[in-house]
């Protein structure tokens, strides 16, 4: 490990727009406090609210960097007091509330996961946002449960492509809505037993014909809108509803009486602003369940398109863009 400098580079967002108000800027190397490591980032993943801060609609939480960034992958370079996990020189990959986008990043050890053989820091770059957020949502509070049929808004999506691939290892069926036939055609090789074009068919109708009026157990939702209430006539029988974003706004007008009728249970969360302990319990399931997965490549981060960090702008670019499938990371 190379000496660890004072000043690093990191971008932030200078007002509030498109990416073109993203700079690169010079800022002190953060040190790690009691139980932290201080990571030399080689990846970070481009995510949604990375362009909701940007867009000055998602501040960081109390206590977080205005250093845009919520997901790395890098080397230990140094621990803070009573941090043990990871020895310095060790590859990790971890969620941070912000600071991601930077040479450097300082997280609780407990936040951090060991990078499996065969992943490379790329691809472990574009691990942690998503599969904590999809663990948590579909598994920990929609329960899927193998054998059930799960409806995927936006499959193609970094979010979408990990729940496809975690539902199948787990033995559910899936099914994703997409905006494209490419993204549909992305979705079905990725193993979605049912992919449906959205702009061209009606989702609610589709899922009914293919679960034999059943409907879906579990619903991950980042639209919003109207979905909302097309989602109440979308699940089966004592379906869940997994909220997490708005894509087409947070307001619905809604027919409650399909959540009585039905036993539905519709739920939602955020990450980004949860305590350090409760993103370690997260870690610790997918430390059991998942990293196994990933280290015999049965899931696998779907990578889109990876940017050198002066392109940040670029990358976002691509974000917005909304062409692509699967994750956008930057390289350090």
């Amino acid at each position: 490990m190379g000496a660890i400098s004072d000043t690093m580079r990191a971008v932030v967002a200078q007002g509030a727009g498109g990416p073109e108000v993203l700079q690169v800027v010079e800022r002190p190397v953060p040190r790690p406090g009691d139980g932290e490591i201080l990571v030399r980032v080689q990846a970070a993943g481009v995510n949604r609210p990375d362009v909701a801060q940007r867009q000055g609609t998602y501040p960081p939480p109390p206590g977080a960097p205005d250093i845009l960034g919520l997901e790395i992958a890098g080397e230990v370079a140094s621990t803070g007091p009573g941090a043990s996990r990871f020895p310095v020189g060790t590859k990790v990959m971890a969620l941070v509330p912000g600071g991601g986008y930077a040479d450097y990043a300082v997280v609780h050890e407990s936040n951090a996961l060991p990078v499996p053989a065969g992943l490379s820091m790329e691809e472990a770059g574009a691990v942690p946002e998503t599969f904590f957020t999809v663990w948590t949502n579909v598994f920990q509070r929609g329960g899927l449960q193998p054998g059930e049929t799960l409806l995927i808004h936006g499959g193609s999506s970094g979010i979408g492509t990990t729940a496809i691939q975690l539902a199948k290892a787990f033995g559910s069926q899936v099914i994703v809505t997409a905006g494209s036939a490419d993204k549909c055609a992305a979705c079905l090789r990725l193993g979605a037993d049912h992919a449906i074009n959205y702009r061209d068919t009606d989702f609610v109708a589709a899922v009914k014909d293919i679960t034999d009026k059943r409907g879906a157990n579990v619903i991950l939702d980042m639209v919003g809108g109207d979905y909302i209430s097309r989602n109440y006539e979308a699940a089966a029988r004592d379906g869940r509803i997994v909220q997490i974003a708005f894509l087409q706004g947070s307001r619905a007008e809604v027919d409650f009486r399909l959540l009585m009728v039905k036993r539905l249970s519709h739920t939602g969360s955020t990450l980004r602003p949860r305590s350090v302990a409760e993103k370690a319990v997260i870690a610790r399931e997918l430390e059991e369940k998942v990293l196994p997965l990933l280290a015999k490549g049965r899931v696998k981060p779907v990578m889109d398109s990876a940017f050198p960090f002066a392109d940040v702008a670029k990358a976002h670019a691509r974000m917005d863009g909304g062409e692509h499938i699967g994750k956008i990371v930057l390289t350090l």
